[in-house]
């Protein structure tokens, strides 16, 4: 990968691609929203079928087309076209258009590697139609890892002042408690701490670790993944000069009161941490991916069938992901 986190440079706006997601889904109706907004401060490229965004955003007008070797930043939104496999009605999931949607990250992680991209933002996509297309899938968190040869991606979600992240993603949870280990909790933590630094610019990052059990397994009578595996990691780390509290009973963690001592929340599990944050900014909330070579951001929602094409979709996680890109590539070497 050519672009790296590194020194900022603020001289020139950067390109941000956004790939518009499953075709029967909201994601080209969100994206569709950006053609009709100029911003200065960026470039924004959508990858998509120029034919679909046009059909979402309801208008005849003329696409403009992204050409890569000029530097110049339109007023217009610029589109990569990338055809559909098969056509598509809102809200009816295809297999024929599985390999299109992959294909559409490819492009924007290509574009990443050969500098014609400064960030990426991705539009929902349905992991259940890619894997019955025959390809296992589990999510942009893992995809973005394998294709940039991140060992060890995190997530984290933006919103409402929060930021929280997840020791596991998109796991069964019967089989999180095995995949928090040492080793593992060390090194998200670690990824966690530095990219705070790197990417939000917090020079002593605070960071709350919930425990996984209710009451923090309470002295190990619910349970002792606290005292043998989250508490020593947390001391070992505290040691080595990290600012880290915990592990925290999850149910009492997000008073305000603690909040306001923090930077960040790990939580142990996706549905331990993310109910709070969605509650308080559904919508408006951005995924990121923390540990890759690249920015990613992403939409707090899902493809949400119910409404493509009803024009009832809200763009507001999307509009934020683009200005957390935008931000964050900000202090991206370019």
């Amino acid at each position: 990968m050519s672009r790296t986190v590194g020194k900022a440079r603020t001289d020139v706006p950067p390109t941000i691609a956004v790939t518009t997601g499953e075709p029967a889904g909201i994601g080209p109706d969100i994206c569709a929203a950006l053609l009709g907004k100029a911003r200065r401060d960026c470039r924004i490229v959508l990858i998509g079928d120029g034919t679909l965004l046009l059909r979402a955003h309801g208008t005849a007008r003329t696409l403009v087309e992204f050409d890569p070797n000029s530097s110049i930043v339109k007023r217009r939104v610029e589109v990569l076209h990338l055809p559909l496999h098969a056509p598509c009605v809102p809200g009816r999931l295809d297999t024929a258009n599985a390999s299109y949607v992959l294909e559409l990250l490819n492009m924007a992680i290509g574009g990443c590697a050969a500098g014609a991209f400064d960030a990426i933002v991705t539009a929902p996509v349905h992991k259940g139609i890619i894997n019955d297309a025959g390809v296992p899938f589990s999510g942009h968190t893992e995809y973005f890892a394998a294709a940039t040869g991140t060992a060890l991606p995190v997530m984290l979600l933006v919103g409402a002042g929060l930021r929280v992240a997840l020791a596991t993603t998109h796991l069964p949870l019967n089989q999180v408690s095995a995949a928090i280990t040492r080793p593992h909790l060390e090194t998200v933590l670690r990824v966690l701490e530095s990219d705070l630094r790197l990417k939000f610019g917090l020079r002593q990052p605070r960071i709350m670790v919930l425990g996984l059990n209710p009451h923090a397994g309470e002295s190990g009578h619910l349970g002792r993944e606290e005292i043998d595996v989250i508490g020593p990691t947390l001391e070992k780390l505290r040691r080595k000069g990290m600012r880290i509290e915990g592990p925290v009973p999850a149910d009492t963690a997000f008073l305000p009161t603690r909040l306001a001592q923090i930077d960040a929340v790990l939580a142990m599990y996706h549905d331990q941490g993310l109910p709070v944050l969605k509650a308080a900014s559904f919508g408006h909330a951005v995924n990121l991916t923390l540990g890759l070579p690249i920015v990613r951001t992403s939409v707090d929602h899902g493809t949400a069938l119910d409404l493509a094409g009803t024009t009832r979709a809200d763009p507001g996680s999307l509009l934020a992901a683009v200005d957390l890109a935008v931000q964050l590539s900000r202090r991206t070497d370019r």
